[in-house]
């Protein structure tokens, strides 16, 4: 798996290749701080933050990375509290891509 997941770009994903098996996503997951297997299929990460205004700050910072990476998470902000889940809709389970995508939004924020 390298390059560095940081170093790599999402790559556009249009269906007809198989999702990441269990296995391989925990090999991934591995290499992400904090970010946990949901059934097989998506990976999540919550943070909490001080308030609403840094909340969506930081809503709004992934969303510009999401647009840069042209692969979209599902984010829910709940006053001082973030929720980010990533899956590969198109394939309906984890590629790549999620896991790219969760070691750039590690960047984003302190741990």
């Amino acid at each position: 798996m390298s390059p560095d997941l940081l170093e790599k770009r999402c790559r556009p994903c249009e269906g007809g290749v198989a999702p990441l098996g269990e296995a391989e996503a925990k090999r991934y997951l591995g290499q992400v701080q904090g970010w946990s297997l949901i059934e097989g299929k998506k990976i999540r990460k919550e943070w909490r933050l001080r308030d609403f205004k840094e909340s969506w700050g930081f809503a709004n910072q992934v969303a510009l990375l999401a647009e840069e990476e042209a692969h979209h998470p599902d984010i829910r902000v709940v006053y001082s509290w973030v929720r980010i889940e990533l899956t590969t809709h198109s394939i309906q389970g984890l590629s790549e891509n999620d896991f790219i995508m969760a070691a750039k939004i590690d960047r984003l924020r302190p741990k």
